[in-house]
């Protein structure tokens, strides 16, 4: 109900920008291809998906409809943007923060191909051109992210202030969050307090919270509703970003899309990594621990690392905490002052959200 009318307006408006850009120079429909595939190519339209039942729940059209294509609606402030046009502008923003994560991670895949950067890398290599491949193909990857941004806040034109606000307040979170990340990651950070504020600002909030925030502010009811979203949403985006943390060490690489324990390979400054940081005191196992994060941390220590995660507790202990996080949303949105087709529609996404398996 929410990704076909989502998808339909993304390639609408990808396309239309390559062929505005590729009329004037051809050389610009390689990263603004990159840039569709990377969008359409698959996605779990999360984040539309809970700015739809939001703006649902508080009053807005139950049936989401696509733009005419003669609207030019890009272009005109005062043309407000529909709930298919905003979430579009989440779906873009999530490519930007996706792109750029992966040349700071210097990650090789996402969803089970080649990373931006590391794709145009091997342009810059097979063409035998001058300079450093892994420059131009990371400078490529962070232009094309931009670009992403750019059309996200495009599709917000004419949005009402506080929507406006809640859409520059999630962006700026979004930094911060990524900051965080970047300075733990570098630090080898263990502390749970500071891993799960990471895993707050840098994907729960703008996951779940905002973009329930800014549907309600879109069907005119954002003040009012703020505080009961809030409830729902602060819990759950937080479960989902432990859910993450959880496959980041221990998912299948064909469900996930990325290798096997990625997050310990990168060294990720995860809730489930403090939380065994805090737990294990044998030279053993903090040895093995202090390999998190190490440039030649092999399969076998990988595996060992999600061996010990298990039975020193940490795994079993996140669990718990997403199971209890996921109950508390649950409960406050049986609570909601939200239409019920909406407050049943948000209850079924956070078991989704829970208990996912990528």
């Amino acid at each position: 109900m929410v990704a076909g009318p989502v998808e339909r307006r993304l390639e609408e408006v990808l396309a239309d920008e390559q062929a505005r850009w590729v009329a004037i120079d051809a050389d610009l429909g390689a990263p603004l291809e990159a840039l569709r595939r990377f969008v359409l190519g698959s996605g779990k339209r999360l984040r539309p998906a809970f700015c739809h039942w939001a703006y649902v729940g508080a009053g807005g059209s139950a049936t989401p409809h696509d733009e005419p294509a003669d609207r030019a609606r890009d272009d005109r402030a005062d043309n407000p943007p529909t709930i298919v046009d905003v979430g579009a502008a989440f779906e873009l923003l999530h490519a930007f923060a996706l792109i750029h994560d992966d040349v700071m991670d210097g990650s090789g895949t996402r969803r089970r191909a080649p990373t931006v950067h590391i794709e145009f890398e091997g342009v810059h290599t097979d063409g035998s051109w001058r300079g450093e491949p892994r420059r131009f193909g990371e400078g490529v990857a962070i232009l094309v992210g931009d670009l992403a941004c750019v059309y996200a806040d495009r599709l917000l034109v004419g949005a009402p202030p506080p929507a406006r606000r809640i859409w520059n307040e999630l962006k700026i979170e979004l930094n911060v969050g990524q900051y965080l990340d970047v300075l733990g990651t570098a630090r080898a950070g263990t502390d749970v307090t500071t891993a799960r504020r990471i895993a707050r600002y840098k994907s729960g909030k703008y996951t779940v919270e905002r973009p329930l925030h800014l549907g309600a502010a879109l069907a005119g009811r954002g003040e009012e509703l703020a505080s009961t979203l809030s409830a729902y949403g602060d819990p759950l985006g937080e479960a989902f970003q432990l859910r993450d943390d959880i496959l980041g060490s221990f998912g299948d690489s064909e469900r996930t899309g990325k290798p096997v324990g990625d997050d310990l390979r990168e060294g990720k400054p995860t809730p489930l990594l403090a939380e065994a940081t805090a737990r294990v005191h044998d030279p053993v196992g903090r040895a093995l621990l202090a390999r998190v994060g190490a440039p030649d941390l092999d399969d076998d220590e990988v595996v060992a690392l999600q061996e010990l995660l298990t039975n020193c507790g940490a795994r079993p202990e996140i669990e718990r905490s997403i199971a209890t996080l996921t109950e508390r949303a649950i409960d406050a949105m049986q609570a909601a002052p939200l239409g019920e087709d909406a407050r049943q529609a948000l209850v079924t996404m956070a078991h989704y959200v829970a208990e996912r398996q990528h």
